[in-house]
């Protein structure tokens, strides 16, 4: 039995729960390999997977692995660390990695309003693409004040519901 099935749970309702999430990661955007190795490390009692226990558990590749880490490692929904006293990697899901994939986003935020910025001043913000752009970049910087807030109004939450993390 694997980790990720834990002592007393059954595997095929962990898989059943991990294929049913990944489904969900999938048709929101994500990638089909990163959605199942972030649904396999999500419901793993630690939270860690070596590359090989994701590889039996998904039944899929040592290389389908390390791109779907890569991409989940980018997004800073998991991270890399090495086993102690071991050269290989383990893969860890944090319980805040919501939490930091979105506050990540924010760089994102400030890029894309920096973009619609200098396009409206070069389309002319009287033009109707420029009034477009600029009701964008409205939006985005809207959005990112309400996201600064939910986030602490979140960390307050999870403190009071969960206890210092």
């Amino acid at each position: 039995m694997t980790e990720s099935a834990g002592a007393g749970r059954d595997a095929e309702s962990v898989s059943k729960f991990v294929e049913s999430f990944a489904a969900q990661l999938v048709e929101a955007g994500m990638q089909r390999m990163a959605a199942r190795v972030f649904a396999a490390l999500l419901a793993s009692d630690k939270g860690v997977l070596t590359s090989a226990e994701l590889s039996e558990q998904l039944q899929i590749s040592p290389a389908a692995v390390s791109g779907a880490v890569r991409y989940l490692a980018h997004a800073h929904m998991v991270s890399r660390e090495r086993e102690p006293g071991s050269r290989r990697e383990r893969y860890r899901v944090h319980g805040d990695q919501w939490y930091e994939a979105l506050t990540n986003r924010e760089a994102v935020l400030k890029r894309w309003e920096a973009a619609l910025r200098e396009g409206v001043n070069s389309l002319g913000a009287d033009t109707p693409a420029g009034r477009r752009l600029a009701e964008t970049l409205a939006f985005f910087e809207f959005m990112e004040g309400e996201v600064v807030a939910m986030m602490e109004r979140w960390r307050v939450h999870r403190e009071k519901t969960f206890g210092q993390g």
